[in-house]
């Protein structure tokens, strides 16, 4: 299995938008072992984590490299910057954090075991969303295994 890692300076995302996501592809299903999210604006921002079931309309692809080995396998599962004019079907994983009010502000979600599993259907995947309030923007990044 090889490991990825992807990142995103964001926009503001909104409660149906995602800020972040890492989607799968129909042969391959990513384990997520990691999600970073840090503040770039002196203002609050609760963000959460959910399963998206329904493709919406993803911003740019980040590139993605391979931490283990540069000459090893190109990843399949793509990381996309802030959802722009239709949000996907979401699914509250429980997963909460707030930023505080400082630039640099940051938290990051880790994972055991077999990580957060990405079914291998096209448009699924896991985001960052904004819990409530408004967005603001972050940088964000995943590390996966594929």
């Amino acid at each position: 299995m090889a490991r990825f890692a992807a990142g995103v300076l964001t926009t503001a995302g909104s409660t149906t938008l995602p800020i972040f996501a890492l989607t799968g592809g129909t042969t391959v299903r990513p384990h997520i072992v990691e999600i970073g999210v840090s503040n770039t604006t002196a203002t609050a921002v609760a963000l959460k984590l959910a399963r998206i079931t329904t493709a919406g309309t993803p911003g740019s692809t980040a590139t993605s490299s391979q931490v283990t080995d540069p000459e090893g396998p190109v990843s399949i599962a793509l990381a996309k910057g802030t959802y722009t004019s239709t949000g996907p079907t979401l699914v509250d994983l429980g997963y909460r954090c707030v930023l505080g009010a400082a630039i640099g502000s940051a938290f990051i979600w880790t994972f055991g075991g077999a990580g957060l599993v990405i079914p291998a259907t096209s448009g699924f995947g896991i985001g960052i969303v904004v819990e409530n309030g408004t967005g603001q923007a972050c940088q964000a990044y995943a590390v996966w295994d594929e």
